[in-house]
């Protein structure tokens, strides 16, 4: 099992937890690491669920703030091991996880090592499966089974903002949209119906349509309705009788989920849709005590978060919730990911200063 030493630089861990290979599915191995590291600090009790690992102070204060980072990244595509890397001067770390989201998590592990006596009590989390299916994800599953871990009056998600706070998030709805038609011979096409050929119209109402921007509490969204899938044919010499497109609705945290619903339906009036997956957004909640502390403290401007991030999750339990980490969301995946050095320092100076109260 790879050991991680809490004491070393963010940067330092970001490259030892970044090396330790945890795609979706596959994060035990970095969770016994995290697990064992954190283990060695008495002031942190430290509870596993699966692959999720929570670390938390009790010390009676009469705030608490839950500050959480998945471990789990997209495929390795030839960018692991993590290279430093210089780009017209500035150090970077490059690789797999350097934004999506292991430097979060390194900084989140040095300072849940450091802070012992914090002004509010703290509870960590380090969860599996966030970058797949919603019915997967470790957070959701902790709490399900674990709702008192849950208890906070402010949360903090690593997601990858540019060292900025990012509030909220938009949500995210997937849909089957669907035609039929009838199976012939391609040589006598005449006989059938072409159900790809029916699906023309479902690519033109997408193609026209236009992304909407949404005020809420300050911040402006913009939301986007895109395919990502096409799927449809037999064989080579057969007329199809089935097309399904796949479309993914980005909507404002102003609307639920059942007001996403009837967008989407009303998009695809006369075409049969099915929505299968649908994560409702977070408004920004910055209006919160803490999270003006939080602003203030790290000097930040706050902006929207475009992305579903799982500080949904904390919103949907009442608690106000903002994104803060290391990294380009744009490089999010991106075979040229990679995190500045001096992003990673200042995201652990601005945490550290506002949870030390100093």
């Amino acid at each position: 099992m790879a050991a991680l030493d809490l004491t070393s630089s963010s940067v330092a861990l970001t490259r030892a937890i970044c090396d330790v290979h945890s795609e979706s599915g596959d994060e035990t191995t970095l969770a016994d690491a995290i697990e064992a590291a954190v283990s060695a600090y008495p002031h942190l009790e430290v509870i596993r669920d699966g692959d999720t690992i929570v670390a938390r102070t009790n010390l009676g204060r009469e705030r608490r703030v839950v500050i959480a980072g998945h471990i789990d990244t997209v495929p390795i595509n030839a960018n692991l091991p993590v290279q430093d890397r210089e780009i017209d001067g500035e150090a970077f770390l490059w690789g797999r996880g350097t934004v999506d989201m292991k430097a979060g998590v390194a900084v989140q592990l040095k300072l849940a090592a450091e802070l012992s006596a914090p002004p509010v009590d703290i509870t960590w989390m380090w969860y599996d499966h966030e970058e797949v299916d919603s019915s997967l994800n470790g957070l959701g599953r902790l709490s399900r089974n674990r709702p008192d871990l849950f208890a906070g009056d402010f949360a903090i998600l690593g997601e990858p903002s540019n060292g900025e706070v990012e509030g909220g998030c938009n949500g995210t709805l997937r849909a089957l949209v669907r035609t039929d038609g009838v199976r012939a011979h391609s040589a006598r096409s005449w006989i059938g119906e072409n159900a790809i050929h029916k699906a023309a119209p479902i690519l033109a109402r997408l193609a026209e349509y236009r992304a909407r921007e949404i005020e809420v509490e300050g911040l402006v969204y913009r939301e986007g309705l895109n395919a990502v899938r096409i799927s449809g044919g037999v064989a080579g010499n057969v007329i199809p009788d089935a097309c399904e497109v796949e479309v993914n609705y980005r909507f404002a945290p102003s609307r639920d989920a059942a007001g996403a619903e009837r967008v989407v339906r009303d998009v695809f009036t006369g075409f049969e849709v099915e929505i299968v997956d649908v994560a409702e957004g977070a408004r920004p909640g910055l209006d919160a005590a803490l999270a003006k502390e939080f602003v203030d403290a790290v000097g930040a401007t706050p902006k929207p978060k475009y992305g579903w991030t799982d500080v949904a999750r904390f919103s949907a339990l009442g608690i106000p919730a903002v994104n803060y980490g290391p990294g380009d969301p744009h490089l999010a995946h991106h075979d040229e990911e990679r995190v500045p050095l001096a992003q990673i320092d200042a995201v652990e100076s601005g945490l550290r200063a506002w949870l030390s109260g100093s």
